[in-house]
C-alpha cells in the first residue's frame, strides 16, 4: 500500500485522491468560473500560499484536469466535467450547512474581487468606468476600473474620476452578492447606496451580477425597518 491515497479500488476514493486535499475544490471552483492566471487565482484565495497553489495546479495538470497554455491554466474536458459536481456540492451546502457567516469569512477584499469577475460590462457606456466601493463598517476602500469592457480591482486610488460610488456595510453587500438580500431591498432599506449619474446608477442592477451560488441560497427575511448606520 502506498503512503498516499486511500488504498481502496473505488471511483470515489480515486476522485478524492485528486480532489480531496485542502483548497483543491476552491481552486477548481475559480478555474471553472473563468480565472485562468496564477496571480488572479492567488488573489481570489488569499488564505492559500502561492507555493501550495502552484503544487495543486501541478497536481491537477498531472491528473488531466487542466492544461497550462502560456501563462494560463485552462480546464480540460475532465476538469469542466466537475462543474455539475461542484455546483451540486454548493447546492447541498446552501441547503444544509450555510448558516450565518463567521466574522473571519467576511473579507471585503475577497468580496470585491469576486464581484469584479461578475460584472456585465456590456451595459456600460464609454471606454472607462470607475466604481469606488466603500465599506461603512470597515476602513477598506476599493476601486473597480473597467477599461474597454475589461474590469480590474485597485486597492489604491487609481486617480480617475469616480462614476459610481458603492457604499454598504460588508455583511449587507455579502448578502446581496449571495442572493440572501435583493439589491432592490438593500437600496430601499438604506443598506446599500449608489452615488453617481442617475443614468448609470439605474443600470447597476444589470451590471452587478450575483454569485453563481445565489440561485441555491434561500433569501433571508427582510426587516424593512433596518437602516444603515
Amino acid at each position: 500500500m502506498t503512503t498516499t491515497g486511500y488504498g481502496q479500488y473505488c471511483p470515489i476514493s480515486r476522485a478524492l485522491d485528486v480532489l480531496g486535499e485542502r483548497w483543491s475544490l476552491l481552486i477548481v471552483r475559480d478555474l471553472l468560473l473563468g480565472t485562468t492566471r496564477f496571480n488572479d487565482l492567488a488573489r481570489g484565495l488569499p488564505g492559500l500560499s502561492r507555493s501550495l497553489l502552484a503544487k495543486r495546479l501541478r497536481q491537477f495538470e498531472r491528473a488531466g484536469l487542466l492544461d497550462k497554455v502560456g501563462s494560463e491554466y485552462l480546464m480540460t474536458a475532465a476538469g469542466r466535467d466537475l462543474e455539475r459536481i461542484l455546483f451540486g456540492l454548493g447546492a447541498w451546502g446552501a441547503r444544509w450547512s450555510f448558516g450565518d457567516p463567521r466574522p473571519e469569512e467576511l473579507d471585503p477584499a475577497v468580496l470585491v474581487w469576486w464581484m469584479h469577475t461578475r460584472l456585465d460590462t456590456s451595459a456600460l457606456p464609454g471606454k472607462r468606468q470607475v466604481f469606488a466601493v466603500r465599506f461603512t463598517d470597515r476602513p477598506h476602500r476599493f476601486w473597480i476600473v473597467v477599461e474597454s469592457g475589461v474590469p480590474s480591482v485597485c486597492d489604491a486610488d487609481p486617480g480617475y474620476p469616480v462614476d459610481v460610488a458603492i457604499n454598504s456595510d460588508v455583511g449587507s453587500l455579502y448578502q446581496v452578492w449571495l442572493g440572501k438580500l435583493s439589491l432592490a431591498q438593500a437600496v430601499r432599506t438604506g443598506r446599500l447606496t449608489f452615488i453617481g449619474a442617475t443614468a448609470l446608477t439605474r443600470r447597476m442592477s444589470s451590471v452587478l451580477l450575483l454569485s453563481p451560488m445565489a440561485p441555491y441560497v434561500t433569501p433571508a427575511p427582510v426587516d424593512f425597518t433596518t437602516r444603515a448606520s
